[in-house]
């Protein structure tokens, strides 16, 4: 977009340019046209002199309206040019506009997760500060080899961490284990969370 825009000013600018020098060589054909026309009106010279002064009025008159042919064409040209400046600056500042709502909107959502973080961060200290030393290093060790969970729930007999369904051995020991015993999915090998909804 701004390529274009860049293209289409410089564009108008070269045409702008095409549009005064039109400009001063019209007025150089009027200006010599005007001082012919005073010495024929003045009938200065030779009859033939005055010939000659007729037939370069002739010449300049006809120069005249070809070079402000050219200028009116240049002049719809740059018309053009300004009607397409017009409609990429207007585009260019709405793109403007709309990136910089979506700057906004991007700079709340990362703040809004930064206090997340924060808070999960406070939350999960006072958690720690409450689990066992070995069972934290285990959830470290299986968090670094699984994508970063370390645990999942265990929920209608199925582990969230890989979706697969527990067999019903898993289910019976899983069942007859004490509460505070650590169980683990065979598959992924996360530690399971039990809930109500677990189905054990």
């Amino acid at each position: 977009m701004n390529d274009d825009l860049v293209r289409a000013k410089t564009a108008l600018n070269d045409v702008q340019r095409e549009i005064t020098k039109a400009d001063t060589d019209v007025q150089l054909v009027r200006d010599r046209s005007t001082r012919n026309q005073a010495r024929m009106d003045a009938g200065q010279g030779t009859a033939k002199d005055m010939q000659a002064l007729q037939h370069e009025l002739d010449s300049l008159t006809r120069r005249q309206a070809a070079l402000e042919d050219i200028e009116l064409e240049v002049m719809e040209r740059a018309e053009g040019l300004g009607g397409d400046v017009a409609r990429l600056e207007g585009a260019s500042a709405e793109m403007t506009a709309r990136a910089d709502a979506l700057r906004a909107v991007l700079d709340k959502s990362l703040a809004e997760l930064d206090t997340e973080v924060e808070q999960i961060g406070r939350s999960r200290a006072d958690v720690v500060a409450g689990v066992g030393e070995d069972l934290l290093a285990l959830y470290e060790k299986i968090r670094a080899s699984s994508d970063g969970i370390g645990a999942a729930m265990l929920r209608k007999r199925r582990c969230e961490g890989c979706n697969l369904e527990l067999n019903q051995g898993e289910i019976n020991r899983f069942a007859a284990a004490a509460e505070d015993e650590v169980l683990r999915c065979e598959e992924c090998r996360r530690i399971l969370i039990r809930t109500a909804e677990s189905g054990v």
